[in-house]
């Protein structure tokens, strides 16, 4: 496969109709962690049916950091604190039972769709985050050029040897994501970032300093399989911005790269045909910062994200936005609920009708029909 498919090619996007408000459907809080002295920090949401969904973070109480999760079991009109032993980083189900939650310090799993989680072995190298096509096999991906599978559900991993012949330092290397299009077709994405210069304080601190900054290009990673994950091929290229997810349905997939806070625009989203290998680019807003994307079954695309509070994206939280489209053309601001303000926007599913949202500000809202 061609990996100029990452590469952004042509501005297909067309707003000259303008963002328009969609009523029919609306974003519902269903859950919003308001306790005092304390916050909540969801890092990773998933649904393994429509009914029951696990969020995996962290409370926050002055410098302690308790890692905790909410479960539900109903749809998500009732969630259910439950404490976790480490802290978690992103999370995989394959069922309604049947999940994986990756950890600072190794990975666990559930048979008890998150009201339980049982430790694995740790794996090699640290990994970000996994992917199983059934209860034995799977991948996980982490810094440092890591790819593995297994053939055990976890317990034992083996390198990607392809994972290992991209170029560049494996210091400033990683692959953080892992997608399939199709029991054969799947992909692992990643870059290259070597640290920049100058950068001496955190953005927040020295804002002037952060906005001159230039973003520049670096290396796109990308880690393709077209026979079930069998054999790897990997490939690379010179990218402005980070390929940071990827989502299937049927015979297309929308990709999205985000910039840093210097660049021009804060995101940008594509649509992938991985039968050609072709894309191109279909939205990007300087007043969107696109966080996470969703097709549904029937084709239609969901962006969810920030509205832009100030160039410092990343650290001034922003009202979250929902776009919607059904044509990739015209585009549709969804109606969500006041109080949702956040850094980060992240969607989840339950099968192809129910579809909710987290927040990194500890909200949790459900697309009503």
């Amino acid at each position: 496969m061609n990996p100029s498919f990452v590469r952004p090619v042509c501005a297909l996007w067309a707003l000259a109709a303008g963002m328009t408000p969609l009523h029919a459907q609306r974003w519902q809080m269903q859950y919003l962690y308001d306790k005092n002295n304390s916050a909540l920090e969801i890092n990773d949401l998933q649904f393994a049916s429509p009914s029951r969904g696990v969020a995996v973070g962290f409370v926050a109480e002055g410098r302690r950091r308790q890692p905790t999760s909410l479960v539900t079991s109903d749809g998500g009109a009732h969630w259910q604190i439950v404490r976790l032993k480490d802290a978690p980083l992103s999370l995989f189900f394959l069922n309604e039972n049947a999940g994986w939650m990756v950890t600072v310090n190794g990975l666990w799993q559930t048979m008890e769709a998150g009201k339980s989680w049982s430790k694995l072995p740790k794996p090699p190298s640290r990994i970000l985050r996994v992917y199983f096509a059934d209860e034995k096999n799977g991948w996980a991906v982490g810094p440092r050029k890591v790819a593995l599978e297994t053939h055990d559900g976890g317990r034992r991993w083996t390198a990607i040897a392809a994972a290992a012949e991209q170029p560049g330092k494996p210091e400033y290397s990683v692959y953080n994501w892992i997608a399939f299009a199709s029991p054969q077709f799947g992909m692992m994405t990643g870059w290259n970032l070597p640290p920049r210069r100058g950068a001496l304080l955190p953005d927040w601190i020295d804002p002037e300093e952060a906005l001159s900054r230039r973003e520049t290009p670096h290396l796109s990673y990308l880690l393709v399989t077209n026979d079930g994950g069998k054999t790897w091929k990997s490939s690379s290229a010179s990218l402005f911005g980070d390929v940071t997810h990827v989502r299937f349905a049927g015979g297309i997939g929308l990709g999205l790269i985000e910039y840093s806070d210097s660049f021009r625009i804060p995101s940008e989203v594509y649509r992938i045909d991985w039968r050609t290998g072709k894309s191109m680019t279909f939205f990007k807003d300087k007043k969107y910062a696109i966080s996470d994307v969703w097709l549904a079954p029937d084709g239609t695309a969901y962006l969810a994200g920030l509205l832009q509070a100030g160039q410092l994206r990343h650290v001034v939280p922003g009202k979250v936005v929902v776009l919607k489209s059904k044509d990739y053309t015209s585009w549709a601001e969804m109606e969500v609920d006041y109080r949702a303000v956040a850094n980060r926007a992240m969607l989840a599913a339950g099968d192809g009708r129910s579809l909710w949202l987290a927040t990194d500000t500890g909200m949790i809202l459900k697309l009503s029909q």
